[in-house]
């Protein structure tokens, strides 16, 4: 499935805007879902959203409503936008190729990359 890699994290006021990309090499991207996860010092890390092959998508309680996950295929990219952005959206955020369940999780099965961490001031 190849590396994927996260960009696009900062710094941002409470109520800002940030997107982030997860780029992808590899042939496989396509047939792959992806998720975005994060983890907040002394958290465990969460899902924060899926999209499938097919677009399918689905988002945590918390981020329903503020955040927005899409793809590009041609560009081997997913990105996740968020808006509405709250402290305790400060996390590492990462992406990871996934296993949807029938449950609608997204098991990630890929290693870790670096991450991009989000910071949200007050």
């Amino acid at each position: 499935q190849g590396q994927l890699v996260e960009s696009g994290g900062g710094l941002v006021q409470a109520g800002g805007s940030l997107r982030l990309s997860c780029a992808a090499s590899g042939s496989t991207f396509s047939i792959n879902a992806i998720g975005w996860y994060r983890q907040a010092p002394g958290k465990q890390r969460e899902l924060v959203a899926g999209i499938s092959s097919g677009g399918d998508t689905t988002y945590s309680h918390s981020a329903k409503g503020r955040f927005t996950i899409s793809r590009d295929n041609a560009k081997h990219t997913v990105y996740l936008q968020m808006n509405s952005l709250k402290l305790e959206d400060t996390a590492v955020y990462y992406c990871n190729a996934a296993t949807k369940t029938p449950s609608g999780n997204y098991l990630p099965t890929g290693p870790w990359g670096q991450g991009t961490q989000v910071t949200v001031s007050s």
